[in-house]
C-alpha cells in the first residue's frame, strides 16, 4: 500500500478536475452544516483530521458523482476515494463556493467566521443553530439576542441572517475567494492604522492556512480486486462506526451487482419527485424485506445477483403501492408526517404479501394499526429492526390483527389519555398525528385562511408550529416554567410563517382578537374564563390536553379503556 501527503487545496483540485472520484460502493454525502463547521474549527485550531484512503484500480470501474460539481472525465485512471468523502466534499464546497447535492436538492454550505472571536476558543458542545425541527416544521420563537450571544463566543457558526448582519462575521467561502482589502473594509476596518487591522489580518491568514493542511493519503494497489476493496471498505468503516448498516449493505450489493446504484438512485429520485424524499437505506431495507421476509442487512452477503435483480422489480412495485396508499388513504403526503419511515417498509411488505389485493376489512385494520403505530412511535423505542421484523412476521402469519396485538404488547393501550400527552414535544409521533387530525378537520391559517399543509410554497405561507403562549413571553412573565412545559405539544398550533411573525412574543390576550375565533377553535384553543395570560398558562394546557386526547382518540378510531 502506497502513502502520500496531499494538501487540502491539492485534494480539492483533484476532485474538481475529476482525478479523484467516488466508487459506486460509496454512500451519498450526508454531513450536516454543523459537522462542516466542526471540521473547519478543528483544522483552524491545527487539530489532526485523520487519514484519507483511496484505491488506484487497474481498469475503469463504476463510479458515482460527488455532491459538488466536478469535470465529467479525467485523463487516465482516477484515484477512487474510499474513506474521507464527507471531509473532502465539505472542504471542496466551502473553498470553491460550490453548493452540495443532498438527495434531490442543491444547497450551499454557508459557514461564518468570527473575525473577533475570543482568544480562548470555546469548545464545541452546542447543538445545531438551525431552527428547523426534524419533523419538517419550523420553530421561529427563539429569542434573537440569545443566538447572537452564543455565536459571538464561537469562531465558526452555521450561517444565519442575524449573525451575518454583524460586521465581525464573514463567510468562510469569501475568505478563500476574495482579497483581504474587501473583507476588512466590509468588517469596518478603516486602514492600516485601525487597531483591528493586524488582529483581523492574522486571523484571515490562519483561516486560509486550512488549504495548506496536509492529509496522509493511503493508496491501495491496482492488484486488488473490486470485491476485495469492497471488503476493505466495509471493514474500515465498520471499525470506525462511520457508516450505517445500510451504507455497508449498499457496498456489498454493488459489489455483486455492478451498476445497481444508478438504478437505486434513479428510483429514489423519481419517488422524491412524488413528495417522498426518502433515504436510500429505506428502499434497500424494503428490498431485503421483499426478498427475505425480514429487514436485517446481515442477510445481504448471502444474496445472489439474480436474487437482487428479481427482488428489485418487486420492491419498486411494493414501495409505490405503500406511498400511493398513505397519500390516498391516510392523507399523508410527506415523510415529515411519519414518526418513522419503517412504517412504509411494513406497509409495502403488507401489500406485496397480498399481491396488492386489499379487502375493506383489511383496509380498516391497516388504517388503525398504521395511524396508531405512527402516533405511538412504534419504531422509535427499542430496537427498530427487531420491531420491524416482528411486524413482517405478523403480516405473513395473519396480517392486521396480529399487527395490532404486537403494538398493544409494546404500548399497552391504543388510546391516549391526557397523561399520555404530558411532556410530548414537536419531535413525537403524536405531534405529527395532531397535524394529520387538524388537517383532516380542515384547519386553516388564522390570517390567510389557507388550509394547513407541509407543502406550501413561499416563505410567508410555510407552515410553522407556533407556541400559543410564546416562549419569549413566558420567559419574561413565568420564569418558573422549564423549557419542557413551554414546548409541550398542548402549547403548539399550526399557522403560516407570516402569521407567526405577526404574533411574535405577544400574550394570547393581545393577539387573539386579530383572528377569527372559529379558526383558533378549530385547533382546540379556548381561552374561556380569561385564561389567556401567563398566570393562567397551567390551567390552559391542562384543559387543552384533555380536549386533545379526546379528539385524537376519535381521529384514530380507538375507544378509551
Amino acid at each position: 500500500m502506497g502513502k502520500s501527503e496531499y494538501k487540502v487545496s491539492e485534494l480539492v483540485a483533484k476532485i474538481e478536475r475529476g482525478e479523484l472520484q467516488l466508487p459506486e460502493m460509496q454512500r451519498k454525502y450526508v454531513w450536516t452544516s454543523t459537522k462542516v463547521r466542526d471540521l473547519l474549527d478543528s483544522l483552524y485550531r491545527g487539530y489532526p483530521s485523520g487519514v484519507i484512503l483511496t484505491w488506484q484500480p487497474a481498469t475503469r470501474v463504476e463510479t458515482q458523482d460527488f455532491a459538488v460539481a466536478t469535470r465529467s472525465e479525467a485523463s487516465g485512471t482516477p484515484l477512487l476515494l474510499l474513506d474521507g468523502q464527507q471531509r473532502l466534499t465539505s472542504l471542496s464546497a466551502v473553498l470553491r463556493g460550490e453548493p452540495v447535492q443532498v438527495k434531490s436538492r442543491k444547497r450551499p454550505v454557508e459557514i461564518l467566521f468570527n473575525l473577533d472571536h475570543p482568544d480562548e476558543l470555546t469548545f464545541i458542545t452546542e447543538v445545531d443553530e438551525s431552527s428547523v425541527d426534524d419533523n419538517g416544521f419550523e420553530d421561529t420563537d427563539d429569542v434573537e439576542d440569545d443566538l447572537i450571544a452564543r455565536a459571538n463566543r464561537r469562531a465558526f457558526v452555521v450561517s444565519s441572517n442575524q449573525v451575518l448582519a454583524l460586521q465581525n462575521w464573514v463567510r468562510v467561502t469569501d475568505v478563500f475567494t476574495k482579497n483581504d482589502g474587501e473583507i476588512l473594509q466590509n468588517a469596518g476596518v478603516s486602514g492600516f492604522n485601525d487597531p483591528m487591522y493586524e488582529r483581523y489580518s492574522a486571523r484571515l491568514k490562519q483561516l486560509r492556512a486550512i488549504a495548506e493542511y496536509e492529509y496522509r493519503v493511503d493508496i491501495l494497489e491496482p492488484t486488488k480486486s473490486y470485491e476485495e476493496v469492497t471488503e476493505i471498505f466495509v471493514r474500515v468503516n465498520s471499525l470506525g462506526a462511520k457508516l450505517r448498516s445500510s451504507d455497508l449493505a449498499l457496498a456489498q450489493i454493488t459489489a455483486k451487482w455492478n451498476g445497481s446504484l444508478a438504478l437505486f438512485t434513479a428510483y429514489q429520485t423519481a419517488v422524491a419527485k412524488e413528495g417522498f424524499d426518502l433515504d436510500l437505506g429505506i428502499h434497500l431495507r424494503a428490498l431485503v424485506a421483499v426478498i427475505t421476509g425480514q429487514s436485517r442487512f446481515l442477510t445481504v452477503s448471502s444474496l445472489t445477483k439474480q436474487n437482487l435483480e428479481d427482488g428489485w422489480g418487486r420492491t419498486k412495485r411494493a414501495m409505490h403501492f405503500a406511498i400511493n396508499y398513505v397519500k390516498s388513504n391516510f392523507q399523508i403526503d410527506s415523510p415529515t408526517l411519519l414518526s418513522s419511515p419503517f412504517l412504509l417498509v411494513a406497509l409495502a411488505y403488507w401489500g406485496h404479501q397480498r399481491d396488492f389485493r386489499v379487502s375493506e376489512e383489511d383496509a380498516a385494520t391497516m388504517r388503525k394499526w398504521f395511524l396508531v403505530a405512527n402516533a405511538k412511535g412504534r419504531y422509535s423505542h427499542g430496537s427498530s429492526e427487531s420491531l420491524l421484523d416482528q411486524d413482517l412476521a405478523a403480516i405473513r402469519a395473519g396480517g392486521g390483527g396480529q399487527l395490532i396485538q404486537r403494538l398493544m404488547q409494546q404500548v399497552g393501550r391504543l388510546d391516549f389519555t391526557p397523561a399520555d400527552l404530558l411532556g410530548r414535544t414537536s419531535r413525537s409521533g403524536v405531534f405529527k398525528t395532531m397535524f394529520l387530525m387538524f388537517r383532516a378537520a380542515g384547519v386553516r391559517d388564522w390570517a390567510t385562511n389557507l388550509q394547513i399543509s407541509p407543502k406550501h410554497s413561499g416563505t410567508a405561507d410555510k407552515i410553522e408550529f407556533h407556541h400559543i403562549f410564546p416562549k419569549a413571553y413566558l420567559k419574561q412573565f413565568r420564569s418558573d416554567l422549564d423549557a419542557r412545559k413551554v414546548d409541550d405539544i398542548v402549547n403548539l398550533a399550526f399557522i403560516g410563517s407570516k402569521t407567526n411573525k405577526e404574533i411574535r412574543d405577544r400574550a394570547p390576550r393581545d393577539y387573539v382578537g386579530e383572528y377569527p375565533p372559529e379558526r383558533l377553535a378549530a385547533q382546540l384553543i379556548c381561552f374561556d374564563d380569561n385564561i389567556d395570560v401567563a398566570d393562567e398558562f397551567d390551567l390552559f394546557v391542562e384543559r387543552r390536553r384533555k380536549v386533545l386526547a379526546r379528539h385524537l382518540n376519535m381521529f384514530l378510531d380507538v375507544v378509551p379503556e
